[in-house]
């Protein structure tokens, strides 16, 4: 008997190409909805992918793409518009009469959030859930082990692991564990109708004990050194990150330091129930990013390194308050953190705040 064909959006991004090749490993035929073809979609396309071309924003052309598609790995564009895009997306998914749709959320979902894209992600939740015959299934990891190991190289030839997180911890996930209950959904979707699932790592950890575990991994003394979120602004600037990813990323860095991610679920069984394997070390996850050629101890990558670190001082950090202006974002009315917000912590399972 066929399997059933399957759509992933974001397909070239860190979820998508992996649930991509989760898939095809399983042997089911994938479609992966890529904005353009560069050297990611080759290897997709190598691996067995069929690749379609479309507009995150266009219901033709997301429609177009889902013929002949049974079920859909949704990835919410991290970018302004995300619920028109999500809009596009549902009006597509019901023409097409898509059997069922994994969805990927945020932990911190809700609708009074100070993070434009959180509040966002809250509505796209009960669109989906709102779909027609569709079973609609979502996924919330809370903190993906990558924010945290995207500065490996700093650990590796510096010895330093900047925390922007204060004494806060959570339980950092690996994008192939996120990957692999994906896929593990898509194969079965009707069982998990309705669900939110919540994969993490398999302990609560602080900016502290990463920098343990990144030494570990690396074989070398490696210190914790707490940073101001004015020093991200300037990193950011200088790596080309998105400022809407920025804007967003101030608002979940205040959420984990006010224990947002310590909070109901904060380290589940759901990686191994779906997998049949335990969720990864963070020191594992480590290792993996450490052997990665820009984290190699190479001349090359000190000079970068420290070229780097003397022209930072000197970097504007990106003003993303005016970006939020520029764009005329709207704003919550009462604005609150996950963490101090009594429906969310209701809905979450968390003793509420007394007033």
């Amino acid at each position: 008997m066929a399997r059933p064909r399957i759509l992933v959006t974001g397909a070239a991004g860190k979820t998508g190409a992996a649930v991509v090749e989760q898939l095809l490993l399983q042997g089911f035929p994938v479609r992966a909805v890529v904005r353009r073809r560069d050297g990611r979609t080759a290897r997709l396309e190598r691996l067995g992918a069929e690749i379609a071309i479309a507009s995150a924003h266009d219901p033709d052309q997301l429609a177009a793409a889902l013929k002949g598609v049974h079920r859909a790995y949704y990835v919410p564009i991290f970018a302004p518009h995300a619920t028109q895009a999500a809009a596009a997306f549902a009006a597509a998914a019901q023409e097409s009469r898509l059997e069922a749709v994994v969805q990927m959320s945020q932990w911190l979902s809700h609708p009074a959030h100070p993070s434009i894209l959180t509040r966002e992600t809250w509505l796209v939740d009960r669109m989906f859930a709102r779909l027609p015959g569709v079973a609609h299934v979502i996924v919330n990891p809370g903190m993906f082990a990558d924010n945290f190991l995207r500065t490996i190289d700093m650990a590796t030839l510096l010895g330093m692991f900047p925390v922007f997180t204060g004494d806060s911890r959570s339980a950092p996930v690996s994008t192939e564990d996120i990957a692999a209950v994906v896929a593990a959904v898509l194969a079965d979707p009707a069982r998990f109708a309705g669900q939110s699932l919540r994969p993490t790592g398999p302990r609560l950890l602080s900016g502290r004990d990463m920098a343990a575990a990144v030494g570990r991994a690396t074989g070398r003394r490696v210190r914790a050194v707490n940073l101001p979120f004015a020093m991200f602004q300037k990193v950011a600037r200088l790596d080309g990150v998105n400022p809407h990813e920025a804007l967003n990323w101030r608002d979940y860095v205040r959420d984990h330091r006010a224990g947002a991610f310590e909070l109901g679920e904060a380290v589940t069984d759901v990686v191994s129930r779906l997998t049949g394997r335990p969720a990864e070390e963070f020191e594992t996850i480590a290792r993996r990013y450490a052997a990665r050629p820009f984290a190699q101890v190479t001349f090359a990558n000190r000079a970068r390194m420290l070229a780097r670190m003397s022209v930072l001082p000197l970097v504007p950090g990106l003003r993303i308050d005016a970006y939020a202006r520029a764009h005329g974002f709207p704003e919550a009315p009462r604005p609150r953190l996950s963490a101090e917000d009594g429906r969310w912590r209701l809905d979450h399972g968390v003793p509420v705040l007394a007033e």
